[in-house]
């Protein structure tokens, strides 16, 4: 694959970009205030043991201890640092006093954030992933993900994560390496070998202060699955981040450290290639197509459903080309559109219908061969009885729009506000039910612009014939921050 990286840093946000022939395809957007610490490896001193919890407190120079469990410890790991512990090993789990001791130092790694008054919970089996596998220091084998259902796949990655492996570095294969070849795997494992080197020294220089291993951050994860691939230009907006990113490139990735450009540019970086604006694109429901047509995209908690419509596009033919025609243009933007917005899980495509079953089995062709394109794993289906295509993609990170937008606070996620004529007859509702129940003069409505005019125009004769009704005046007051659901009855 080639293309372009641009890297936008701010100090509460870094964005990455991938162009691809001058097309943006992928976002990804890390926010500071949101980074956890989970993964982060750190030299831990025992400041408490709790036999009866069977667990220990750990500083790691966090504003709380951290919790270490006895199940959490790995007791080979403590007997090559601690020999007096020996004869206390068995299958079990060891009482957590044969296991550490106050004073003690640990190399820990974090396995669950800090929340409320919790500290930190940790575990002495470290693990550090890469792309396609995940380093298991001192295990000295090779395993493979339990997902890789196939037996074959499942031998020849084996076959050749084998080799890599000895009485410091063991391997898991992951679930992404599916279909990877012995090339990218032999990086993963080279570039995982160093960083785990780079542990080692600084372990041994008994740094404590801070992590000696922290997670890497957005840049550098999106470099490290990079490595082996062809990356024209990596374009920096940030002088302290491109520096950082030399001299990472310079260890871990070397044939990445080519493409590296600061970008110093008057012009925002990510206006080029349009980046700011097809990001607001894509967080709209309605993606439009060159031909005149449409996709509609939904995403809900269980699942995301594309609708396909021919829209303002009527061919040169007859009706059953056309609609081939803009069902093919459609694979291309809905595989384009689940790598912008991230999204996974089940995904069910409403392709318009199509009879000949020659132009289905087409459709279905240019969508996989699109998707090709796409370094998260996904299948597709055929066509169902009812001429829908489901498939499904691989959850990797949030998707776009969870990152970038919440619950609207007017509609509390519905995506449609009553009309104003429905607010109206609430408010109109509301009133008789609140004269029955108490004794009042009149009434002061209290409703946004939009009701408040619509209750004095378009309502009006319901609203006089309610006054005499009820024998009472009824007085309109524009509330300008009330939204347009939003209004109070008042008794005076």
């Amino acid at each position: 694959m080639s293309g372009e990286l641009l890297v936008n840093v701010t100090p509460s946000e870094t964005r990455v970009a991938l162009i691809e022939n001058g097309t943006l395809q992928e976002v990804h957007v890390e926010r500071e205030a949101k980074r956890g610490i989970v993964g982060n490896i750190y030299l831990g001193k025992i400041i408490r043991v709790l036999p009866g919890m069977q667990a220990a407190f750990v500083d790691i120079s966090l504003d709380k201890a951290a919790f270490l469990h006895a199940s959490d410890i790995n007791s080979k790991l403590i007997l090559n640092e601690d020999e007096s512990t020996k004869d206390s090993v068995n299958d079990q789990v060891p009482d957590i006093r044969t296991l550490v001791r106050e004073g003690q130092y640990l190399m820990v790694q974090v396995v669950k954030d800090p929340l409320g008054t919790k500290g930190a919970r940790l575990t002495t089996d470290i693990t550090i992933a890469a792309r396609y596998l995940v380093l298991m220091p001192n295990a000295g084998r090779a395993g493979i993900s339990q997902r890789i259902e196939d037996d074959k796949e499942r031998n020849r990655l084996k076959r050749i994560i084998s080799p890599f492996c000895d009485e410091e570095h063991g391997f898991i294969v992951r679930t992404a390496a599916e279909g990877a070849d012995e090339q990218e795997l032999k990086q993963d494992a080279e570039f995982l070998r160093r960083v785990w080197s780079k542990v080692i020294k600084r372990k041994k220089r008994k740094v404590t202060k801070t992590a000696i291993y922290q997670d890497l951050s957005l840049i550098f994860r999106v470099l490290r699955d990079f490595v082996g691939t062809e990356l024209e230009r990596i374009r920096i907006d940030s002088k302290l981040t491109y520096d950082q990113v030399v001299e990472f490139t310079e260890e871990f990735a070397p044939n990445l450290s080519h493409g590296l450009e600061y970008y110093p540019g008057e012009r925002p970086i990510f206006d080029l290639f349009d980046v700011e604006n097809e990001i607001q694109r894509a967080l709209h429901r309605r993606i439009n197509l060159k031909s005149g047509g449409y996709l509609i995209i939904d995403q809900t908690e269980a699942m995301t459903t594309i609708d396909i419509n021919t829209g303002a596009f009527v061919g040169h033919r007859n009706l059953e080309e056309t609609i081939f025609n803009t069902n093919i243009e459609a694979t291309q933007a809905i595989a384009r559109q689940l790598r912008l917005r991230n999204l996974g899980g089940i995904i069910i495509v409403d392709f318009i219908d199509m009879n000949d079953k020659d132009h289905q089995r087409r459709v279905l062709t240019s969508l996989e061969h699109a998707m090709a394109k796409d370094n998260v794993k996904f299948s597709i289906s055929g066509f169902s009885a009812l001429g829908l295509v489901e498939m499904t993609r691989k959850r990797t990170r949030e998707s776009l729009e969870h990152i970038l937008c919440g619950e609207c606070s007017v509609c509390a996620g519905r995506g449609h506000l009553k009309t104003c004529e429905s607010v109206c007859y609430e408010i109109l509702r509301e009133i008789v039910r609140v004269n029955r129940a108490h004794d009042a003069d009149k009434f002061i409505v209290y409703a946004s612009k939009a009701v408040s005019e619509a209750l004095i125009n378009d309502e009006y004769h319901n609203l006089a014939e309610l006054e005499v009704f009820i024998g009472k005046d009824i007085k309109i007051q524009t509330e300008l921050m009330y939204n347009q659901e939003q209004f109070d009855v008042v008794m005076m």
